[in-house]
């Protein structure tokens, strides 16, 4: 597995219940700040296999990005049964429930 790679995977996992983290804020951790499309094929290929919390990685304006209608809805429900909240545009309050990293990330030099 490549180092950006692996750090992304390593970052997702580390994404509490109730919390999110955007593309680009995890693609910037693992040493890249323009590779937010490489963490969308990140969890794409490998959510099963590392059993990611995919449901947690949002796009900047605190929106769930994802088109298909029921792996939209199925993002939002799994959100709302952790306790983030939706406002009336169907957008997360980034200020209250964005997760800004944790020591962990050091291990990685972020």
């Amino acid at each position: 597995m490549e180092p950006f790679t692996e750090r992304v995977v390593e970052i997702i996992k580390g994404i509490p219940e109730g919390k999110v983290m955007t593309y680009g804020q995890i693609a910037a951790l693992a040493g890249s700040p323009r590779g937010a499309r490489q963490v969308v094929r990140v969890l794409h290929t490998l959510s099963e296999k590392y059993k990611l919390p995919w449901h947690r990685v949002i796009n900047s304006k605190g929106e769930v990005s994802i088109v298909d209608y029921e792996s939209r809805n199925l993002q939002k429900v799994l959100l709302e049964i952790e306790g983030v909240k939706f406002n009336n545009r169907g957008a997360i309050n980034l200020n209250e429930f964005q997760y800004h990293g944790n020591s962990n990330f050091m291990e990685f030099g972020l």
